[in-house]
Parts: C-alpha cells; structure tokens; sequence
C-alpha cells in the first residue's frame, strides 16, 4: 500500500491537484471546474472527489490502493492557518468566509487517511489537512523550487484576476497578527481613488491592476464596446490601440509603485511576479519595472525583479509542502535541508 501527498490549488474558477512527493515532484494534474456559486459545502465536495481522483490514480505498482497521508490546499481567502478556516475573502467564492476547510476536507476524506502523528492537527485521530493562501501557497512553491529558490527573504506578487502577495521572511510565509500579511490588492494607491475594489472598498490596488480592473476600465474610458476581456485588452495594446496600452499600463504601474512600498520597508532579496497578467507582454511587465525602479531607494537598484518559474504548478507545490511539515520532524520539512532542492531552481530540477 502507498501513502500520498496531495497538493491542491483551489481557485474560484478552477481546482487543481496533484501528488507532490517529498523531492518536489508532481504526479498527474487533475482539475476541476470549482462550483463557487454552489456555495461552501459544494465546493468541499468538488476538493474531495477531486482528491479521491488522484489518491486513485497513484495506487501502488502492485495494484494496491493508495492512502493519503497528508493533505495541502492554497486556497483563495484570508485563512486562519492554524485551525484551517477562511478568516475573510471576496466575493469570488460567495459564503467562503467562517468556512472550516481542514475540518470538512477531514469529514469527507476521512475514509482515505493514515492517520495523523500525535501533536499534530487530528492528535492520532484524523487526516492532516494543511491550508493557507493560495498566494502565500504559490510563494512558498517559488521558494522551493522556482524563482526565489535558495532565498531566505522573497515577495511574490500574483496579477490576475486580483491582485495578492506573499512575504516570505527566513524561508517561511509571514502570517501577519491577522492572518493578512500580504494582502497587497488592499493597499491604497492613487489613480484609483474612485474605484471599486472586490472588497466593497474604493481606492485599493485590485480595483485598478487587476486583470478585470483592467477591462473594466477601458470599457469605462471609451474602448471599444465588442471587447469581451482582458486578454483582448491586452491584445488591442500590443496592436497599437493607444487607449488600451494606457491603460494596461497605468495597471502596471500602480502594481509596480505599490511593489515598491512594500519592498523598501522588508528589504527581501528578490521579488517574484507571477499570476495570468506577468505574461502579458513587455508593455506590462516594462511599466511595472519602471515603476518599481523610479521609486525604490538607491541601494535596492539592483534587486532582483523575477518572473514567476512554476506556472500553474506553483500554488500545488507549495500547498504540498506546508503539508509535508505536518508529518516530518521540524527541520526535516522539504527545501529547508542545506543543499536540498530548496537551492535548486524549478528548471535545474527538471533537467538534471
């Protein structure tokens, strides 16, 4: 009989998930459309099933079942990481606030489980379901295995249909008093006095660099009517259409002017830019550079400003090994061993 570790990605649009073994490799990705307007129960069915698919499908080499050992989810949402619960989040999954994620996915998969090690979550009795962010998930992938891997000190910023970072501070995410550390989208930036943030707020980040923002506003503005998206927007700039590359890059460059707040009160040792809007093309991504660089002091000139390595793998990776920590000795987690592959870089590891 095998035991797995499962990583899942739980978005607002779609769930992914995978098995993540202790090296960082991903078994098959299997996905979900997520039923948000269902509601919370629903979509806590969705995970499950969808973890029932892949513990399925990494039966062993003999044909035995498999097991789960340890569940990891990066989900949309402010999330209480301790308890396992949606502290607050946006309308993007509607009633997903007060929702116990560790303790439903446990009901639900409970049949599945190697039990938990006493002193961890479920004390000897129940599965360990591990659950944070999804950007804070995504970060702690990059640190891994991607972008920042090596660094003890990284933002990760995530652009697309909001707007979220992670700070990571000596190789772990920082939490916050309020389980809100990073909550980047929620920063007041000008140029977006007087719009409407996803939180019910005017004036934030979200509600002027976000890939919907970005639509939004050019509909707003007098771009054509016909355009059905942000990609489109995207698409217009990069042929000529000068009101469409204003406003992508007005986005940018309040994501870049906010980046560069946050960087020069922690000081990290490389900032990581991923999310659907980091592929956008060199108009978004220049805007955004030059406006961090404009900024920032003298002495943070050259630090280093990187895409994102991991792609959609990221958040399932990451969400993997948070819970990976629940079931090995502190010290052991997976990236935290000197020369492990927390000092490899995502492509390192899938070429050696």
């Amino acid at each position: 009989m095998r035991d797995v570790v499962v990583g899942v990605d739980l978005g607002g649009t779609k769930t992914a998930a995978a098995t993540v073994a202790s090296d960082g490799s991903l078994g098959a990705v299997r996905s979900v459309p997520t039923p948000a307007a269902a509601g919370p129960e629903a979509v806590l069915d969705a995970v499950a099933g969808l973890v029932r698919e892949v513990v399925a499908a990494a039966g062993s080499p003999d044909g035995g079942p498999a097991r789960l050992r340890t569940l990891g989810v990066g989900t949309a949402g402010v999330v209480d990481v301790g308890r396992g619960v949606i502290v607050s989040a946006t309308d993007t999954l509607p009633g997903w606030p007060g929702t116990d994620v560790a303790g439903g996915l446990r009901r639900r998969l409970a049949d599945l489980a190697v039990l938990a090690p006493e002193g961890s979550p479920g004390d000897g009795t129940a599965l360990s379901v591990f659950v944070e962010n999804d950007v804070d998930a995504h970060a702690a992938g990059e640190v891994w295995l991607g972008a920042a891997a090596g660094a003890r000190s990284a933002l990760l910023v995530a652009v697309g249909t909001g707007v979220g970072a992670a700070v990571v501070l000596d190789g772990r995410p920082l939490r916050g008093a309020h389980h809100v550390a990073g909550e980047l989208g929620h920063m007041p930036v000008p140029g977006a006095e007087l719009l409407r943030c996803p939180c019910g707020r005017t004036g934030h980040l979200e509600a002027i660099g976000a890939g919907p923002a970005i639509h939004r506003r050019y509909l707003a503005l007098g771009g054509d009517a016909a355009s059905p998206d942000t990609r489109d927007v995207v698409a217009r700039a990069g042929a000529g259409d000068e009101l469409a590359a204003s406003v992508v890059r007005d986005a940018a460059q309040a994501v870049g002017r906010a980046v560069a707040g946050v960087v020069t009160v922690l000081d990290p040792e490389v900032v990581v830019v991923g999310g659907g809007l980091a592929g956008a093309g060199d108009l978004w991504w220049s805007a955004l550079e030059d406006a961090l660089r404009a900024e920032v002091v003298d002495v943070l000139a050259d630090l280093p400003l990187r895409r994102a390595a991991l792609g959609n793998e990221a958040a399932i990776v990451g969400a993997a090994r948070g819970a990976w920590s629940l079931v090995v000795p502190p010290g052991d987690e997976p990236g935290t061993r000197p020369g492990g592959l927390g000092e490899q870089t995502h492509r390192e590891r899938t070429t050696a």
